[in-house]
């Protein structure tokens, strides 16, 4: 067991450097989703003041549960209390996939935390709620700069992040789709309360995306069974045995 879990850490680490060292690695295909989400961002960069006006006739009638169930949930302290969980059940059951599930949702919450983190001293964008409107930056710091901390949304990315990965279980497109709504709770909270405007979340769930595909298909080249796989494929390993009691070839299939 102890192996197992020095594994996966070392899995996990591997899985951030292996998230943040795809841009290196891209081709025409993903340069043109880069541009789209670019776009796309930028169209609702225009109409943010619009939407935080708008959101004010509506604001007092979302139900204060479902605003503290997406704060409460996109925070790190719930979220790797739950990805941990996840994963530790995994390892202490002796479950290959649940284990592998667990190291997937750390390795994205984790990877998607620190760029928010780093993203948000950088940028230095005004949060709603500053009153001082959408076009206002205080960029460049290392301390963080409250209320000029907006983009990207920290509890939308672990949020989504968490939705995404665990609806990889399932094909059904309804549980999908169920699995991302709940996700995408925490993004319309921070809207809601003022936290974040609208392209600060819908960038933040886009890059949650990206990240969990990329440390999904690396996790492929380290784990044998992956938790949506229904075929079992049959593998034979060779394995040679050398000690100074015995010598011999190992099969097993």
């Amino acid at each position: 067991m102890w192996q197992k879990f020095t594994y996966d850490l070392g899995n996990i680490a591997k899985s951030m450097g292996h998230a943040y060292s795809r841009p290196l690695h891209w081709k025409k295909d993903q340069f043109l989703n880069l541009g789209y989400i670019t776009a796309g961002t930028a169209a609702l960069y225009i109409i943010d003041d619009n939407v935080d006006n708008w959101a004010d006739g509506w604001r007092n009638d979302v139900p204060r549960w479902v605003t503290d169930y997406g704060n409460d949930i996109g925070g790190p302290n719930r979220n790797f209390a739950l990805t941990g969980a996840v994963y530790l059940t995994g390892l202490f059951t002796q479950n290959p996939k649940l284990r592998r599930t667990g190291v997937l949702l750390i390795s994205s919450a984790a990877a998607s935390g620190l760029l928010q983190q780093i993203s948000k001293r950088i940028i230095g964008r005004a949060r709603p709620k500053a009153n001082v409107g959408k076009d206002k930056f205080d960029p460049f710091h290392l301390d963080r700069v409250f209320n000029y901390d907006s983009f990207p949304s920290g509890h939308t990315m672990l949020g989504f992040t968490n939705a995404y990965a665990i609806a990889k279980h399932f094909d059904s497109p309804w549980v999908k789709a169920g699995l991302y709504t709940i996700g995408s709770i925490p993004g319309i909270s921070r809207i809601i309360d003022r936290f974040h405007w609208l392209s600060d979340v819908a960038f933040s769930t886009a890059i949650s995306i990206f990240i969990v595909e990329a440390i999904d298909k690396f996790l492929d080249t380290k784990y044998d069974q992956k938790y949506n796989d229904k075929r079992v494929e049959k593998k034979v390993v060779w394995d040679l045995q050398v000690t100074p009691q015995r010598f011999g070839i190992t099969m097993n299939f």
